[in-house]
C-alpha cells in the first residue's frame, strides 16, 4: 500500500504530520510578521505622514525589529525540537 504525502501533512505517520504542519503555521507566522515589518518600512519612507504619525511609525518599527530577530533566532538557532522522540 502506497502512502501519499504532502506538504501539508497526512498520510504519514502522526510524529512526522505534526511536525510539518507546525514549520508551516512558523512559517506563515514568520511571512506575515515580515510583510507587517516591510509595510512600515515603506509607509515611513515613501508616503507622506504626519510627523506625529511618523513618529508612531518609528516605534512600530523599532518593535518589530525585535520580533524579526526573534523569528530568525528561531529557525537558524541549532536546538532539539520538542516532541522530537516519541512516547
Amino acid at each position: 500500500m502506497k502512502v501519499h504525502k504532502s506538504l501539508l501533512g497526512g498520510g504519514g505517520n502522526a510524529l512526522e504530520n505534526r511536525k510539518l504542519l507546525n514549520f508551516w503555521a512558523r512559517f506563515i507566522i514568520a511571512i506575515a510578521n515580515s510583510l507587517t515589518f516591510l509595510f512600515l518600512i515603506g509607509l515611513l519612507f515613501f508616503v507622506n505622514i504626519k510627523e506625529d504619525s511618523r513618529d508612531l511609525i518609528n516605534i512600530l518599527i523599532g518593535s518589530y525589529v525585535a520580533v524579526i530577530i526573534k523569528i530568525s533566532d528561531h529557525y537558524f538557532k541549532d536546538r532539539k525540537e520538542t516532541g522530537d522522540e516519541e512516547k
